[in-house]
């Protein structure tokens, strides 16, 4: 399931080291390559919010099969696509079926014992965080080696080989709901306006995701700029570092199940935070050490963004266990909303202030979520 979820959740980060490589071959502009990480970002959280409530009311399995199906087709239509409209079609079709990963981890929270879920849903988002972040690496070097379009085909093969292992070795679900289709997208807003703890959390994740999402879709841009003039391979690498963050996961889920996911919240929200501003040393610094100093400060940025995510989803998995698809796909809403904007936003800083300005935004955002998390809320005692 760990595997499954980070091969599906890797198809929404591809792009992001391979868009000078994108531009250039399409002939497209930045501001319009930029719509490629922006439009999957949207279709994730699109994707989330109409898709994944559906794991309350069918089979999970039978979802998870049919959506690694058809990202098998978009990511395959992707990497064959004769134009910037293709791509940018496919990008937004990859964010609407990559969800099958929201269909994974409430699937795990349900398969495990209450006194180990946070353990449980800590090792499938090791998982997801090492496919969000290993994605980079491996596009990177794979468009730097064989060219852009090989890196969707050989993406769109891992999915369907791992949709075989699914088919094999996942159990069936038996559905929570009998709502209808309309009736459970319209219990969301009832479960959105009882559940203080649900909106405290999807606002804290969504504002850690704009200063995340603003930095990596424009590491690749700043890189291949003054001074560094380095390539998608150098970009992709920095996955390396990120990939570190993963170890918060397990971490996190531990604490949570011991301490309790609020203090694991705080902590990963000023982490992020402190990481994000001392980026704002680097012009003191020669481009070697400036190279050095980011990567020590996207391992703690990362680490803190993921942790965070593992708390909330614990916090959230506890709500209502009969709700979790649905819970589950109103925080990953607020999350890749703010995903979407780090990248549109992160784009637009980057031309008109450069990297500081990046540096500044998400540095911003991520004591925001600190502050939200700082509040005390209660959950309604009646539901509506």
């Amino acid at each position: 399931m760990a595997t499954g979820a980070g091969l599906a959740v890797a198809s929404l980060y591809y792009s992001q080291p391979m868009l000078g490589l994108l531009g250039a071959d399409m002939h497209a502009s930045d501001s319009m390559i930029g719509w490629v990480p922006t439009l999957t970002q949207l279709g994730y959280a699109l994707g989330i919010l109409l898709l994944a409530p559906l794991g309350d009311r069918y089979d999970r399995r039978t979802i998870i099969l049919a959506k690694a199906a058809l990202l098998t087709l978009a990511l395959l239509g992707s990497g064959l696509a004769p134009g910037i409209g293709t791509l940018l079609a496919a990008s937004l079709a990859i964010g609407l079926t990559a969800t099958m990963v929201q269909d994974i981890i409430p699937a795990a929270a349900t398969l495990a014992p209450e006194a180990q879920r946070g353990k449980t849903v800590g090792t499938v988002m090791t998982g997801v965080l090492l496919g969000i972040l290993l994605s980079r690496v491996i596009s990177g070097f794979g468009a730097a080696q064989f060219g852009w379009r090989t890196v969707y085909v050989a993406a769109a093969v891992g999915v369907a080989l791992i949709a075989v292992a699914i088919w094999r070795g996942l159990p069936r679900f038996n559905p929570t709901t009998q709502l209808g289709y309309g009736a459970l997208l319209g219990s969301m807003v009832d479960l959105w306006r009882a559940h203080g703890k649900l909106r405290q959390a999807a606002l804290a994740q969504g504002l850690l995701a704009i200063g995340f999402s603003a930095f990596w879709s424009t590491l690749a841009v700043m890189l291949h700029g003054e001074p560094f003039h380095l390539g998608s391979a150098v970009a992709g690498s920095f996955g390396l570092a990120g990939a570190a963050g993963a170890l918060a996961a397990p971490l996190a889920g531990r604490i949570s199940d011991r301490r309790g996911p609020e203090l694991v919240t705080r902590i990963g929200c000023a982490l992020a935070a402190v990481s994000f501003a001392v980026m704002w040393l680097a012009p003191l610094l020669s481009p070697h050490a400036q190279l050095m100093l980011i990567v020590v400060a996207t391992v703690g940025f990362d680490f803190g963004v993921q942790a965070t995510l593992v708390a909330h989803q614990t916090v959230v998995f506890g709500i209502d266990p009969g709700s979790r698809s649905r819970l589950n796909a109103l925080l990953f809403t607020g999350m890749f909303v703010g995903m979407a904007s780090g990248a549109a936003l992160g784009s637009m800083v980057l031309a008109h202030w450069g990297w500081p300005g990046v540096v500044a935004l998400a540095t911003t955002s991520s004591l925001a979520a600190l502050a939200v998390r700082l509040r005390k809320v209660r959950d309604q005692e009646v539901r509506a």
